[in-house]
Formats: structure tokens, C-alpha cells, sequence
């Protein structure tokens, strides 16, 4: 029973750190250009290259890989692994001399490899793109990525005396037919939408072809009389903003007394081709004219994470270039609109992948987000790929039950035409030059949005890096909080209070270098999710008695939440 117990422990510490660096490491919502064999076989190319062109730098790793192998063997000043990877935790690497012999040899061979690019003559780029393929050569051969080398998986298999391997077999077979290949991240028998996520209650109220508008219920016996309008990314479902109790924003801000809507986009076929920035523009100001029809206010707050801030943005250009005031204030969740600040997304973004990305969606009408997905996770192959390998069919373990990776893998579809423009936003950064995108006949211009912005970032994240985030935030030509999570890209948003490691850091003052805002930005410990709240409530008009019923007379209710478009696959 206590070897039992402990193994029991064992299998829920693994998956927590499983699931932990799988949530920093995914990709979320960012539909744009992927990976091509022929430029991951063109950075290859060009190590050989340089191996063959520079014969003494291959001399001088190969006698630095010795020197470290022969550390290896001796145990002294042997390489070690990274603070943080965890492919080496068990006891066994440290205990058992062939084990540990085993691990240096591999590290030594890895930092050589490593040491090679970043010594060559390459430029900065093209090291970073070969030190990308590199690690993943190093990483897919790994010694734990085997039975043999993996020492949790050889004692799981002698105590569950072969069932473990039985059950590993079952779950590649599975994931071979199943999920093409690629091993699974979520055990999805463990949710349903409207049954233990987008639980919080509430109504469609307004109903077009492009999205379907939420209103939820209130939790207060008053609100605040403006009403709070969240627009989600285009590429996975809109529940990240009601994932599950306790990590739902929709629940905190109902809670907040504040009125709460949220959109959830339908999910395109090929039949919607040519839907573009503009149709969910126009779509999105259908939307918030259903709002203030059925809470009788002037305007709203609206609030977007990712490719959904990007059309926010585009709809506070295309208001301001009018002159309408129908949005008072507006939120820009792990955003960027800049791309300057170099990320990974953007580390085989040439032209020619620009192309063929578009070619892709074109011809089969969408971008298919399974499809991305996949290609994103080996951006991302020890937290996304590897450490399932081990869990699923090393271990013969199930993927774990976790919400956010359920949401991860509950992908939608993007209309070709809209993924053509997001990819010429993203290459030309046309946010930034005033004037240079057209939202429904005008120029978009952010300096000329007034309206006060709030926006956040994640220290932490790789995809949407918080520097740009940062150049986003003094693109606005109002009063603008910029906020830095210490969080990753999910994890920044997903950020309930209550997490005693949470922080957060901010500066009313923007100057020009991010550096410079940070060196003199102040700590806060908690959530930003309590500063966003304080910083709502003084822009969402006094209190009133909250509405008895949903919708109005213009805007009945259509169904309950999560409504009919979450579902749709």
C-alpha cells in the first residue's frame, strides 16, 4: 500500500511539472507562418558549411568534447543540466554511476554541438536558426526519450511488471491513429464545454454569421452601469475566458459588479474563405451595438488577448479615423502590434514561407489550427512533444486531465483571407506605420485612439516577447498602464489571485526604452487581475441594480452558455 501511495505521488508530481511546462511552453493562439523542412534542412546546411569551411573550430570543440567527456567518466567538473530541466530529476542520474556517466556524456556532447554555432562565422540569425535545429537533433536523442535510458520508466515497468509497457504500446497506437502521430497532451474524456468549462451562467443575446454575443449572468446585487465586452482570439475557442472555476476571468469580473459580454467567433469552413479583417470588424461593432441596446450605455469596455487585441485594435482605428466614441476604454492582453523585438515566431519568417503559407490556407480555403498546432509544438519540443513521449508511452501513462491544455487542443479554424493579412500585418508591421492597414474604408492610425488602454505582458513569454508588447503599449495615443506579468504567455493571462508566486510590475511612465521602464518599475505581489480590477471599476460608471433578465426586447435570449458556435467542430 505505501509503495502504492508513493508511486501514486510520484505519477501526479510528474504530471504537474508535465502540465506546468507545457502551459509555458505552448503557442497559443498566434496563427502565422510554422516551420518548413527546407529552411530547418537550409540551417543544417549551412553547420555543415561551416564545419567544413572552418576545420580548426572543429578541432577545438571536439577537443573541448574530450576534455568534457573525460570529465564525464572522472565525476569531476562534469557538465550538468539546466536550472529548470527536469528530464533529469530522478535520483538514479545522481546515484548511479552509469546513469550519471551517461547523462554528462550526453550533456558534453549537446554544450560541444552547441559551442560550434554560437563560435562560427554565422550572423546572428542565422545562429539563431541553426541553433534551433541543433536542439533538435539534441533534444529528440536525449537518453530519456528511451526505455533504456530513462530509469523512472525501467523501475515503473519492473513494478508494474511489463503493464506499464503494455499500456505505453495502447497509447502510441492510439495517438498513431488518433492524433497523427504526434503524442496526445490532454486526456479530453476529462472535460466538456458546458459541463465543467464555460460553466459560468449566462445567455446569447445577438446571433450573426460570423459571431454569436454572450451576456452573463450578474453575481451582484448592483453593477457597474458600462458594460464589459471580451473579444477572444480567432484561433481557439473564447472559453480561456471562462475556462473553470477559480481560473475563469468572466467569473471574477461578474463577481467584480461588473456587466460582463463576451463574443465567441464562429468557426469558419472553406465556405468562409474571404472573411477578412474587416467582416470581423463589422461583425464586432454589430456586437457592440447589441450591448448598449441591452444596457442602455453609451459605450463599452472592451478587452482582447492575442490575434483577438489585434482586431480590437483594428476596430479602435477604424472608430477613431471616424470620430465614434462608442468604446470608453479598452484592454490588450499578451499582444504585440510591433514586432521589432525579435521572438521565436518570427525565426524563419522569410518571404518565401510567407508565401507558401499563404499558398497552403488559399488553396484549402482555412488554416487549419490542428494543423499549427502541431508544427508550433516542435518550436517548443521538450514541453510539448518529449515530455509526453515519456509520459504516454514510456510511462504508459494517460495524458493528463488539465484544463488549459484541453482549450489548447480545442482549435478552430482561420478564413484564408483573414490568415493572408494577419501574416502582412505581422511581416510589415503595419500597426506601427500610421496610415498603412485599412479597416472598412480608413486608415488605422494608433495614436489617434484616445480612449485609456490597459495593457499587460508576460516577462516570461516567448511568443508575444514583453518588450514588444511594451512598443504596443506607447503606439496609443491616450492614457495607456502598461503592466509586466512575471508570468509566460498563458500563464500571464490565466492568473487568478491567490498564487503566492504571481507578480507583477508597473510605471505610469513610458519612456522610449523598455529597459529603462523596467529598471525603474515597481514590484507587486499577487495578481494584475486585482490591479486590472480596481483600474475597470474607476472607467465603468457608477453602480446600479443589476438587470433581472438577459438581453432585452430588441435582444432575446437564443440559447443559454456557452452557446451553439463553441460547439461547433
Amino acid at each position: 500500500m505505501k509503495k502504492e501511495k508513493e508511486m501514486a505521488a510520484n505519477t501526479s508530481s510528474e504530471k504537474d511539472d508535465i502540465t506546468a511546462g507545457a502551459t509555458e511552453g505552448m503557442l497559443g493562439p498566434n496563427p502565422f507562418v510554422g516551420l518548413r523542412p527546407i529552411d530547418m534542412l537550409a540551417a543544417a546546411g549551412q553547420i555543415g558549411a561551416q564545419a567544413m569551411l572552418h576545420p580548426t573550430l572543429v578541432l577545438k570543440q571536439t577537443a573541448a568534447l574530450a576534455r568534457d567527456l573525460t570529465s564525464a567518466i572522472s565525476g569531476k567538473d562534469a557538465p550538468s543540466p539546466q536550472k529548470g530541466d527536469k528530464r533529469f530529476a530522478d535520483e538514479a542520474w545522481r546515484d548511479q554511476p552509469l546513469y550519471r556517466t551517461t547523462m554528462h556524456g550526453y550533456l558534453a556532447w549537446r554544450n560541444a554541438l552547441a559551442g560550434f554555432v554560437e563560435h562560427s562565422a554565422l550572423d546572428d540569425r542565422s545562429k539563431e536558426r541553426a541553433q534551433f535545429v541543433m536542439s533538435l537533433m539534441t533534444d529528440a536523442l536525449a537518453p530519456t526519450n528511451t526505455l533504456a535510458g530513462n530509469p523512472a520508466a525501467l523501475k515503473k515497468l519492473v513494478k508494474t511488471r511489463g503493464a506499464s509497457a503494455v499500456a505505453g504500446m495502447k497509447n502510441l497506437l492510439t495517438d498513431s491513429l488518433g492524433n497523427k502521430g504526434m503524442p496526445s497532451q490532454v486526456d479530453k474524456r476529462a472535460f466538456r464545454v458546458g459541463g465543467n468549462l464555460g460553466t459560468s451562467a449566462g445567455a446569447v443575446v445577438f446571433r450573426n454569421e460570423v459571431l454569436e454575443l454572450i451576456q452573463y449572468a450578474p453575481a451582484t446585487p448592483n453593477v457597474h452601469a458600462r458594460p464589459q465586452l471580451i473579444v477572444p482570439p480567432q484561433v481557439n475557442k473564447y472559453y480561456i475566458f471562462d475556462l473553470s472555476p477559480g481560473k475563469s476571468i468572466v467569473e471574477y469580473l461578474v463577481k467584480s459588479e461588473f456587466q460582463v459580454f463576451a463574443v465567441s467567433w464562429r468557426n469558419p469552413t472553406k465556405a468562409h474563405r474571404d472573411w477578412d479583417m474587416d467582416t470581423y470588424v463589422a461583425a464586432l461593432i454589430e456586437a457592440i451595438e447589441a450591448v448598449r441596446d441591452i444596457t442602455g450605455s453609451d459605450d463599452v469596455n472592451l478587452h482582447g488577448a492575442c490575434s483577438g487585441a489585434m482586431t480590437i485594435s483594428a476596430l479602435l482605428g477604424h472608430l477613431a479615423s471616424r470620430g465614434e466614441k462608442t468604446v470608453n476604454a479598452a484592454t490588450l492582453m499578451v499582444a504585440v502590434l510591433d514586432n521589432t523585438s525579435p521572438s521565436q515566431l518570427g525565426l524563419f519568417t522569410t518571404p518565401e514561407a510567407i508565401e507558401m503559407a499563404k499558398r497552403n490556407s488559399n488553396t484549402k480555403g482555412v488554416l487549419a489550427g490542428d494543423e499549427m498546432g502541431r508544427v508550433f509544438a516542435w518550436m517548443r519540443p521538450n514541453d510539448l512533444v518529449w515530455s509526453f513521449w515519456v509520459n504516454n508511452y514510456l510511462m504508459g501513462e494517460a495524458p493528463p486531465a488539465f484544463d488549459i491544455l484541453y482549450w489548447n487542443n480545442d482549435t478552430t479554424r482561420l478564413p484564408a483571407k483573414l490568415h493572408g493579412q494577419l501574416l502582412d500585418i505581422f511581416t510589415g508591421n503595419l500597426f506601427s506605420k500610421p496610415g498603412a492597414l485599412n479597416v472598412l474604408g480608413t486608415p488605422v492610425d494608433l495614436s489617434k485612439v484616445t480612449c485609456d488602454t490597459y495593457v499587460m505582458a508576460g516577462m516570461t513569454d516567448h511568443i508575444t516577447p514583453w518588450k514588444g508588447v511594451y512598443n504596443t503599449a506607447r503606439a496609443f495615443g491616450g492614457n495607456t498602464r502598461y503592466v509586466l506579468s512575471s508570468s509566460g504567455h498563458i500563464q500571464s493571462l490565466i492568473n487568478p489571485p491567490g498564487n503566492a508566486k504571481a507578480q507583477f510590475f508597473h510605471k505610469a511612465e513610458l519612456p522610449e526604452d523598455a529597459e529603462a521602464w523596467l529598471s525603474g518599475a515597481k514590484p507587486e505581489a499577487g495578481s494584475w487581475w486585482n490591479d486590472w480590477r480596481a483600474w475597470l471599476a474607476e472607467r465603468s460608471g457608477e453602480l446600479r441594480a443589476a438587470p433581472k433578465a438577459l438581453g432585452s426586447k430588441r435582444h432575446k435570449s437564443l440559447a443559454e452558455a456557452p452557446g451553439t458556435y463553441v460547439l461547433e467542430a
